[in-house]
């Protein structure tokens, strides 16, 4: 049987996410953002359109390095301002059953402690439909707005993570046992003392000591997603990550990255099928091809390409405006996310290049046709890479969603290559065709599950 696809709408609670620009476009609704309906919504929307869920990226700090300033950030609203993601949940699932919400939040600015209970509490309300990007950040601006000089060093940043899913683990696995609450109003016991275990960690980054504030959710640990490609990345993505995003710029690069995490998987000791790979795309779809073309031709006149350069400006750690629109584009090792300024010290970089490639106003893979078109071409990323799944962005919102989903989505259903009705149960038995919605065995995670803690492994620490 044919690999079927998963998509994720992908999103972000502001203004500008990927595609910078279109935010001024007469059809585009996205300054609607600050509204509980421009979210319910949209969850509507996806969840008619069959989508397994809406992954909403985040950030803390602004995008502060392109001329040096926030002037083209604040301008062309370079997700600034941006609004709490978690936040968005109740609403949402309070309209939908089964669309999942796949949330980023910084775990460098987190407390372990009572992230796990945000994280339980979200799975309960949503009735298990939760995930949680993890990530370590990379802007300075964000550490010198939480009281630190810079961030910490790339790795390091991976090594306190780690320890990080190893505290969450405790608390979310083991803190109760399954059978802890049994709700006897006669006997007066709503959760046995004897089920319900106090957590103490002290390690390197976390010291942590007491009882998880909720009792079991449906997933317990929510679905783990994770976007880190450089070497230390991967390993932590083999270690952990259920689900991880890429960005690919060809079918060949691709093929390489999806087969680089499952290679990271079976490192771990893992099914290396035990991870789904999902790679940002936008889609201009009509119904004839020359509708798209037509279509994609008026986008571009609405997109900034300066401030697409402007977001992949704080992505490297390299102000681009400093240089001539024909000059070569100087690397230098830095401290922000490695894939990015791998791809300036891989080719002969311009400013006038990056802003070719920015022409709408990001940098992701831009499929442009008729139904028909789009989905073989989306069928093709799927069988010659390996990829699961797909993100797809914004363009003009909702407008880029709702012709996705007349259009693109009975193609693919004809060729049986996506689903015609959502499975039951949680995100997790929903992206893995399982019956299990909790952490499968053979998760690092799993082994924390009403167990005593176990001794660190090289699974789950890294000197």
């Amino acid at each position: 049987m044919a690999k079927q696809i998963l998509l994720n709408a992908f999103n972000m609670n502001c203004i500008g996410h990927i595609n910078h620009g279109l935010w001024t476009h007469p059809r585009d609704t996205s300054t609607r953002y600050k509204t509980l309906e421009y979210w319910t919504d949209l969850a509507r929307l996806l969840e008619r359109g069959l989508f397994d869920g809406l992954f909403i990226a985040d950030i803390v700090g602004t995008y502060d390095v392109y001329g040096q300033s926030v002037d083209v950030t604040l301008k062309e609203s370079i997700q600034l301002p941006v609004n709490d993601p978690l936040l968005l949940v109740s609403a949402m699932a309070a309209v939908t059953r089964h669309l999942g919400f796949g949330l980023t939040a910084n775990l460098t600015y987190e407390a372990p402690y009572l992230f796990a209970r945000r994280l339980s509490t979200l799975d309960h309300l949503s009735n298990g439909r939760v995930g949680w990007n993890i990530v370590t950040g990379y802007l300075d601006s964000a550490a010198r707005a939480m009281g630190l000089e810079q961030q910490p060093e790339h790795d390091r940043r991976y090594d306190q993570a780690d320890e990080y899913l190893q505290v969450l683990y405790k608390l979310l696995e083991g803190s109760w046992a399954d059978d802890a609450v049994v709700a006897d109003r006669e006997q007066r016991v709503y959760a046995r003392p004897d089920k319900v275990r106090k957590v103490e960690h002290h390690g390197e980054f976390y010291k942590v000591e007491g009882y998880h504030l909720c009792e079991p959710s449906p997933q317990r640990t929510p679905v783990l997603f994770q976007a880190g490609s450089s070497p230390r990345g991967l390993a932590f993505a083999g270690n952990h990550a259920e689900c991880v995003f890429i960005s690919g710029q060809d079918k060949a690069a691709t093929r390489a990255q999806v087969d680089k995490v499952r290679a990271a998987a079976k490192a771990a000791g893992r099914d290396p099928q035990a991870v789904k790979v999902f790679m940002g795309i936008t889609v201009i779809v009509a119904p004839t091809e020359a509708q798209a073309q037509a279509k994609h031709a008026e986008y571009l006149r609405y997109a900034s390409a300066e401030a697409g350069v402007a977001h992949f400006a704080s992505s490297t750690g390299i102000d681009f405006s400093r240089y001539e629109l024909d000059e070569p584009i100087g690397f230098a090792k830095g401290n922000a996310i490695q894939s990015a300024t791998r791809q300036l010290q891989e080719s002969a970089w311009t400013r006038r290049r990056l802003l070719e490639q920015h022409a709408l106003g990001g940098r992701y893979v831009t499929l442009v046709g008729d139904a028909e078109q789009v989905a073989e071409q989306l069928i093709a990323w799927i069988d010659e890479t390996g990829l699961d799944g797909f993100n797809l962005t914004r363009t003009v919102t909702p407008e880029s969603y709702e012709d996705f989903i007349e259009l693109v989505v009975p193609a693919l259903q004809r060729r049986g290559r996506y689903k015609t009705a959502y499975a039951e149960g949680t995100l997790r038995e929903k992206l893995f065709a399982s019956s299990e919605p909790r952490l499968p065995a053979g998760h690092p995670g799993a082994r924390y599950r009403n167990t005593p803690d176990p001794a660190p492994t090289g699974a789950l620490h890294h000197a």
